[in-house]
């Protein structure tokens, strides 16, 4: 199923299937499509778009398969997890060069964070699976929780184990089918994880992938009529385009969308941390997080002092070509990433924001690939296009704000709601703050969740919830049967 390819005299990556009903199979119409490394700009594989035919082809080995796997004991799913993880295990290391190659994630990165996700969501699964509830008593009525069936996911290319992994393991431990379509600009690392499903044992037709981009292959497997659900995570656009053809068949859809995160330093928190951490937070994969806290507040009498320190901070940070040692911030994932960044940080100065370091073009030892200097703005107001716009890359804008009201209406003064962040050395007060913030995520003190806390939004950051056991409910159906014990 994996061979290679001479593309200008250097061999490449030929992920050119697909994976349906238990095989690796050609596509039905053959529509190459490069994938570039974002730190060389150069192509380092090749897949083919999916059509829909092919999505019918899957859809319709999901909708067989479900038949039976969705009759399966939790001992048999249980199994098939375990499985996974092991398997999964054997793969890791593939994994994470691949996240390096196809999104340009550092080393570290990519190896601690990035690939670990995929291994973390698959355990904790299972551990959710062996004591989770599916029958409710009422007495003389019986409640249960039922797969909802065949489903479509549709994941992002920023953190692309993680994505697939948070809705693959929920579903396959509740009794689902399922396809996949990862982003086409960040495929090979789906392209293992399908040989990781392959190599465990999942039943032919359960798990399915099918590459493509949105306007095709996602179009016709989120207006698919035998697909029961939709999980995507993407960009708000992109998740309302995926509701819209949903809507005329009525299937549920879950989303996870952007974010503008705002991150409130309270006046008695200790600020070299409270920055330090927010801006490091930021900067991680390269600013390409949904909930990266991208809007720092600022007591305004402390807005010089958080600068100096957001300067000294950003100047430690090296950037470069993500196979070297000691480099921690890569590049964004395209030439269209960059472009949108380049163009937000040259509006910011346009619209009066104080740059305090970075700017717009490339770091200068970076003249090849979509590197982004570390950016801070400052002494920005809440109306400002790079205040209310996802940037997606490493820009931090800093707000200051006057009082502690002030900055929770600055906070939650943005569509969308999927995390915030409060800095307090006063736990009581940093309690009172989060109850306060519109937000499915709120982290007190740079404290951060593991795989059994769920993660959403609020607003325009989307619907549903992923990770552990709330992540379960969205593949799953309410079925109330009356006088089931009388």
């Amino acid at each position: 199923s994996v061979s290679n390819l001479l593309i200008s005299g250097e061999i490449m990556r030929d992920y050119h299937q697909f994976y349906i009903n238990g095989e690796w199979v050609n596509p039905l119409q053959p529509n190459s499509f490069d994938v570039i490394n974002p730190a060389t700009e150069t192509v380092c594989a090749q897949i083919s778009l999916g059509s829909e035919k092919d999505i019918d082809l899957a859809v319709e080995a999901a909708k067989t398969a479900f038949q039976s796997f969705g009759k399966t004991s939790i001992k048999e799913r249980l199994e098939l997890l375990e499985s996974c993880v092991e398997i999964y295990k054997k793969y890791y290391d593939d994994i994470a060069d691949a996240i390096q190659e196809e999104m340009g994630a550092p080393s570290k990165l990519a190896q601690k964070s990035q690939a670990h996700t995929g291994l973390g969501h698959l355990q904790e699964a299972a551990r959710v699976l062996e004591s989770f509830e599916f029958e409710e008593d009422f007495g003389a009525h019986r409640v249960f929780k039922e797969p909802i069936g065949v489903c479509g996911l549709i994941t992002p290319w920023n953190w692309p184990v993680n994505q697939i992994g948070c809705k693959v393991a929920p579903a396959l431990a509740v009794g689902c089918t399922m396809i996949l379509k990862p982003s086409e600009i960040a495929p090979l690392s789906a392209y293992i994880w399908t040989k990781v499903m392959h190599e465990a044992g999942v039943p032919a037709g359960v798990f399915n992938m099918v590459n493509g981009d949105g306007a095709t292959t996602g179009t016709a497997l989120s207006s698919h009529p035998d697909v029961d659900m939709m999980s995507f995570t993407g960009s708000t656009r992109a998740g309302s385009l995926v509701a819209q053809n949903a809507a005329p068949t009525v299937k549920r859809v879950t989303q996870e969308l952007g974010g503008k995160s705002p991150n409130i330093i309270l006046d008695d928190a200790d600020l070299e941390a409270a920055v330090t951490g927010g801006l490091l937070h930021m900067y991680n994969n390269t600013g390409q997080s949904c909930n990266a806290p991208s809007r720092m507040l600022v007591p305004a009498d402390k807005l010089a002092e958080a600068e100096s320190i957001a300067k000294r901070v950003s100047e430690k940070v090296v950037v470069g070509d993500p196979t070297a040692e000691g480099v921690t911030m890569g590049p964004v994932v395209s030439d269209v990433q960059f472009d949108k960044i380049q163009t937000l940080i040259k509006k910011g100065i346009e619209e009066g924001a104080k740059l305090v370091c970075g700017g717009p073009d490339r770091p200068d030892e970076c003249e090849i690939g979509y590197f982004i200097r570390p950016t801070v703005f400052s002494d920005a107001n809440n109306d400002m296009t790079i205040a209310r716009e996802e940037i997606f890359g490493p820009v931090l804008v800093m707000i200051p704000y006057q009082t502690e009201e002030e900055a929770i209406e600055i906070a939650n003064d943005t569509p969308y709601g999927l995390a915030g962040y409060i800095q307090s050395g006063n736990i009581e007060r940093a309690r009172t703050v989060a109850s306060r913030i519109r937000a499915g995520n709120v982290h007190i003190n740079g404290a951060s969740g593991g795989y059994d806390v769920p993660f959403g939004g609020f607003k325009q950051s989307g619907n549903g919830r992923e990770w552990g056991s709330h992540g379960f409910t969205d593949y799953l159906e309410i079925k109330a049967v009356e006088g089931y014990a009388s």
